[in-house]
């Protein structure tokens, strides 16, 4: 039996490899079309200044409401709802289409509000409330937010799917929407309008390119999904009737993952109130330093390795976990959740290690149409976001064991714990230096992510008992070690090759990105299997299989 174990393990590790990368293609992809775009973007509206903070502040309130309203509770409930439903006679299809039609009532109406009270939104979260650059964000705000729906909309069908073990088309739909993103800022320059202006020197054309084609970007994100939806024999009819037919459980779950957003998204008002203070204060005596679309770029790259590794992973570990739940298994939950923390950093050890040596290099690339003082605005945020990247990714795999369990009470009082050290921070960088300030914030945000996974884990620990966390420990120090070596020499043979190469402009930069970023992955993946780390063979080796058959 020992042996059995042995072998379907190994081939669950295999599969889950498999799967991780089909999703991380699709991801990588929209990522770097993302990239593109937010370069493209930069170049239009530029890295900091009012008229950015304006887009800024609109572009991600569609962002935060739909988290409020809908996304958090969706990611939450339904993956583990839809699990355990096909057990039901139909294979729970009645049941998910009562899912469906509450879920696309309340986006519905959802939207609308947010969508009429777009002044007010943008008054909360923003310090500004008259003048050419709160017009501008109010102008925004009212095509931008319509994207909570179909933000809501997305994540239903995408979560549909992913129960059903289909998880590629979820993540290669944001394709999609860079595709589609990127082709209105193409439009925006091809056509003449101007770049890099002021708030009052906006007109309606300028604002509808701009806002419009990001709203579009996000609705035909969504309906992507229908076809693979269809592929798979789902059709959706609309059931009405939501007492007595099993939600009460679900109920219960979004109650407390709608609480733990709210709080979350309480912190982000200050956070963005905080922010938007810097750069007024920066604007006004006529400094260059980060503030809230300073932020957000560095947020975003922040969010890459997440999106491209952890959530990859942990998608596919989350409807594991739900039918270990459903089957009582927990030697099988143990087993994922040391898998959940193990696989990711065969990837992300070595990158965030580069991107903390080489930041100034990244958004010099990135951000190729700003100047120097603006892309090293966007670095040093970054650095202080990356040191949270690997706890970020251990809190999120920590939150779906809990709703896997339908449990959602307790990543509840984590967000709480979570919520109120970075916000303690951000009232911290409020008192300091504007140019100070972002980086303060970034800084706090990684202490509380890895507070709250550190909790997290020790609350799965006292269910669960012996996690093997020492072993995932031990294989983090054998993936760092090479990962710092790695880079350390890079960056000493960049600096006797070329110690002016961020005077150079961003062409030498991106060639040292080529250069030096398959070199470091491959030594910082070498060193880690020469020190006997397995997960880099169990990841690599479904790489190798197809380039074998090919």
């Amino acid at each position: 039996m020992s042996e059995q174990r042995a072998v379907a393990t190994a081939g669950g590790d295999v599969r889950l490899a498999r799967a991780g990368l089909v999703m991380a293609a699709g991801t990588l992809t929209s990522r770097v079309l993302g990239l593109i775009r937010v370069s493209l973007l930069g170049g239009i509206i530029g890295t900091t200044g009012l008229a950015a903070d304006a887009f800024g502040v609109a572009n991600t309130l569609p962002n935060q409401f739909y988290l409020i309203l809908a996304g958090g509770i969706l990611n939450a409930v339904l993956v583990p709802q839809i699990v355990k439903s096909m057990t039901h006679d139909d294979g729970g299809q009645e049941f998910v289409n009562r899912l469906v039609t509450l879920a696309l009532m309340l986006l519905v109406g959802a939207t609308v509000l947010v969508t009429v009270a777009a002044p007010l939104l943008v008054m909360a979260f923003s310090k500004v409330r008259s003048g050419p650059a709160f017009h501008l964000a109010v102008a925004f705000a009212f095509i931008c937010l319509p994207q909570v729906f179909f933000y809501g909309l997305y994540t239903l069908l995408g979560q549909i799917l992913n129960a059903n073990n289909r998880f590629a088309a979820y993540m290669w739909a944001p394709v999609v929407a860079n595709v589609v993103a990127l082709a209105g800022l193409l439009y925006f320059l091809a056509s003449g309008q101007p770049s890099m202006v002021g708030p009052a020197d906006w007109t309606p054309t300028m604002i509808w390119i701009l806002a419009g084609s990001s709203t579009l970007s996000i609705a035909l994100q969504a309906l992507f999904l229908v076809i693979p939806l269809r592929r798979m024999g789902f059709r959706y009819r609309p059931v009405w009737g939501f007492r007595g037919v099993g939600l009460g459980s679900a109920g219960k779950v979004a109650a407390w993952t709608f609480a733990a957003v709210i709080v979350a998204q309480l912190g982000f008002v200050i956070t963005s109130q905080v922010l938007t203070r810097a750069s007024d204060l920066m604007d006004a005596l006529h400094q260059v330093g980060p503030g809230r679309a300073t932020f957000d770029n560095a947020f975003l790259l922040f969010m890459l390795p997440h999106s491209l590794v952890t959530v990859s992973l942990v998608t596919a570990l989350f409807t594991r976990m739900s039918r270990g739940v459903t089957q009582g298994d927990s030697t099988a939950l143990a087993a994922d959740v040391r898998r959940g923390l193990r696989m990711p950093a065969v990837i992300l050890v070595p990158g965030v290690v580069l991107v903390l040596v080489f930041a100034d290099l990244v958004t010099r690339v990135l951000f190729f149409r700003n100047d120097y003082p603006q892309t090293h605005a966007v670095a040093i945020v970054a650095m202080a976001l990356y040191c949270g990247v690997i706890p970020f990714g251990w809190l999120y795999l920590s939150e779906r064991f809990f709703y896997a369990h339908e449990d959602a009470r307790t990543p509840f009082f984590i967000q709480c714990l979570v919520t109120t050290i970075s916000q303690t921070g951000a009232l911290i960088g409020a008192t300091l230096d504007p140019r100070h300030t972002a980086i303060a914030i970034g800084i706090a945000q990684s202490i509380a992510y890895a507070t709250g996974a550190i909790i997290g884990f020790t609350l799965i620990r006292r269910r669960l008992g012996r996690l093997g966390l020492g072993g995932v420990l031990a294989a983090y120090l054998r993936l760092l070690g090479p990962a710092i070596v790695s880079a350390a020499l890079l960056w000493l043979g960049l600096r006797a090759l070329a110690p002016d190469l961020l005077d150079r402009g961003p062409a030498p930069a991106l060639l040292a990105l080529l250069v030096a970023g398959p070199v470091h992955l491959l030594l910082s993946l070498g060193g880690a299997h020469l020190l006997r780390v397995p997960e880099v063979g169990e990841l690599v080796s479904p790489v190798l299989r197809r380039l074998r058959r090919g």
